[in-house]
């Protein structure tokens, strides 16, 4: 009796994050095929991008110009990005943030193109749920003579299908 009271009492609760900080990159890993790490909202972690079961949102260093830029790409087939804004510094982008309640009727982007420090941007998943998240912090550099791109970023996950963000 003793046991059954300890292991009910120890039951692992199973329901994922819906907000948090997390960091991305475009490592490539593997011998082939090679994958990255995207970032699953509904699962609250890094996924391969060779998974299945599917990540939301993968980074990418686009070269196409002189400068190189950073770009959130989605694992989906639909345009899923719109940014609310850039910010002149991260307190102007927590404020932004945290006033964001709900989605408005958007015209939604491929990809959010470029990313930068202290912007704040709404992302559609395939299954029409929400996120929205704030860029924290990025850095765009050669590493290993590779272009290497990186984003820090809070999140915070609209789970039941509507246009509205839950409260923190």
């Amino acid at each position: 009796m003793i046991i059954v009271t300890i292991l009910s009492g120890c039951r692992k609760d199973d329901k994922p994050r819906t907000s948090g900080t997390e960091t991305i990159d475009n490592t490539l890993y593997g011998t082939g095929p090679y994958y990255a790490n995207g970032f699953s909202f509904s699962k609250a972690k890094k996924v391969s991008t060779l998974d299945n079961t599917g990540y939301d949102i993968t980074i990418y260093v686009n070269i196409d110009n002189p400068v190189s830029r950073l770009i959130l790409q989605a694992d989906n087939f639909k345009p899923s990005f719109y940014k609310i804004g850039d910010y002149p510094d991260a307190a102007s982008a927590v404020s932004a943030f945290n006033n964001l309640k709900t989605v408005g009727a958007y015209q939604w982007q491929e990809m959010a193109d470029p990313i930068n420090d202290n912007q704040v941007w709404v992302f559609r998943t395939g299954s029409e749920n929400y996120a929205k998240i704030r860029i924290i912090s990025t850095k765009n550099e050669i590493r290993n003579n590779l272009l290497y791109g990186e984003c820090t970023f809070e999140w915070l996950y609209q789970t039941d299908g509507s246009l509205t963000f839950p409260g923190k």
